[in-house]
């Protein structure tokens, strides 16, 4: 039998890039392509990139160069690979260069320089197609691009603007998925809320009926599968405030990722993000009172080129009183391209160091005391992984989106296996963590005050 040629890949960025590497390993697996772990054990290998800022094109740059330096014969793909010139100029020898979710010009990269060897023995894909994250989760992809033009962010140059999958496409991939035992799914796209504007929300016939294009009916339509859904990338638009009853119904998550970036009106204008933030802290605090469990993450840009303290203490004391649960901050970074290069203003690198931690820590109070009201509530939480030496499990709640927020740490984890999902008692919390106990064996301990007794 002919042995299959491997493919070796390195995913770089956002899990917007993972979906791709996850399509293209899909194709090539169906065409006869097999894959290796390590570098020595590839025929050839596909980096994909991330160019988003000049620090991540230096990381994929590098990343490239030891793809080469390892194996010799590599093909890169991704954001950064709409600077081909740029990538020639650094690595002359790689052997193709292609853009952002261009899968069949990879594929046929991949074909020129590796031709596949069929096999209908081993030419089997699972029909949910090859993942890359583990099999409880997944990320779905609902649209490309974005039509938002901030002014620090060329993913418009990069990957074009807004074009939404069909509704129809995105809930069979959806059930697909729950059908081969995921239990999660994270729903990402740049701009998830504006899903379908493109395409003027366009019907799609999905389990015999005529289903509408809409960010809402996309949310309708998930909570009727028994999978956690969660949200990530939501800007504010009016209609998301349509959703909030779904989480509070307990139809998908209680949880928006939503990327405010600033709270300032004047460093917010000259992003060209919605600058009434006033009103946005309105919102917040209805869809509190509707969803009591609603938790926020959100990312922050400090040193924004002519933000001022004033601006800056702006945007702590808006963090503090929105209670924004899981806040992530990014030291300003020009982006070749980006409008925001001709601003004046530029922020002296300490003060951007400064102005981070400053908010760091006020992100972390916050955090501190969110986490502090879940404490002593039974919950249900995900299991991640388990350290069977420890008698402990590495979980999430509702509230944590892998990889990007906390943890719940179960002790008492026998029996329990990663993928599992089951209810916890929390019994401490800190800064961006809770601890927990197994609710089972939380009933069969004695109550604290009878211990007391004793």
């Amino acid at each position: 039998m002919t042995q299959a040629p491997k493919i070796g890949l390195v995913s770089l960025g956002c899990p917007k890039a993972l979906v791709d590497s996850e399509r293209i390993l899909t194709t090539l697996r169906a065409q006869g392509y097999a894959f290796s772990r390590d570098y020595q054990g590839a025929d050839i290998v596909i980096v994909n990139t991330c160019g988003f800022l000049d620090s991540a094109k230096a990381e994929s740059l590098e990343a490239i160069g030891e793809a080469l330096h390892e194996n010799g014969k590599v093909i890169v793909t991704g954001c950064l690979g709409v600077e081909e010139q740029l990538i020639r100029e650094t690595h002359p020898n790689v052997l193709a260069v292609t853009g952002p979710h261009q899968y069949e010009a990879v594929v046929e990269a991949v074909h020129s320089h590796l031709p596949p060897v069929p096999n209908k023995f081993v030419d089997l894909v699972p029909e949910q197609g090859l993942r890359l994250t583990p099999k409880h989760y997944a990320y779905l992809k609902i649209s490309e691009g974005c039509n938002n033009r901030c002014s620090f962010c060329i993913i418009p140059q990069i990957r074009g603007d807004l074009v939404s999958r069909p509704i129809a496409s995105v809930l069979y991939e959806a059930e697909r998925l729950v059908a081969s035992g995921v239990k999660e799914i994270m729903i990402i796209s740049q701009d998830t809320s504006a899903y379908g504007v493109d395409i003027k929300y366009a019907t799609s016939k999905y389990r015999g009926q005529e289903v509408s294009a809409k960010f809402q009916t996309l949310a309708e339509e998930m909570g009727k599968l028994d999978v956690w859904t969660r949200l990530h990338y939501v800007y504010p638009y009016p209609h998301v405030d349509s959703v909030i009853p779904l989480m509070a119904e307990g139809k998908i998550l209680p949880y928006l990722d939503i990327p405010f970036q600033h709270a300032a009106p004047t460093v917010l204008k000259a992003m060209r993000r919605p600058a009434n933030q006033v009103k946005t802290l309105d919102r917040i605090k209805a869809w509190r009172d509707i969803c009591p469990d609603l938790t926020i993450r959100s990312n922050f840009i400090v040193g924004f080129p002519g933000e001022t303290e004033d601006d800056f203490e702006f945007l702590l004391n808006w963090l503090e009183e929105a209670e924004i649960d899981r806040a992530g901050c990014f030291e300003y970074e020009p982006v070749t391209g980006a409008p925001a290069n001709e601003i004046e203003g530029e922020i002296a690198p300490e003060l951007k160091r400064e102005r981070f931690e400053r908010l760091m820590e006020v992100a972390q109070a916050v955090s501190a005391a969110q986490l502090a009201k879940k404490v002593g509530r039974t919950i249900d939480v995900l299991v991640d992984d388990v350290e069977p030496e420890n008698n402990r499990a590495i979980a999430r709640s509702q509230w944590d989106a892998p990889e990007i927020d906390g943890q719940v740490i179960v002790d008492n984890a026998t029996g329990i296996k990663p993928g599992d999902r089951i209810a916890v008692l929390v019994t401490a919390s800190d800064e961006y963590d809770l601890f927990a106990v197994p609710a089972t064996a939380a009933k069969k301990a004695p109550k604290f005050a009878e211990v007391a007794l004793n």
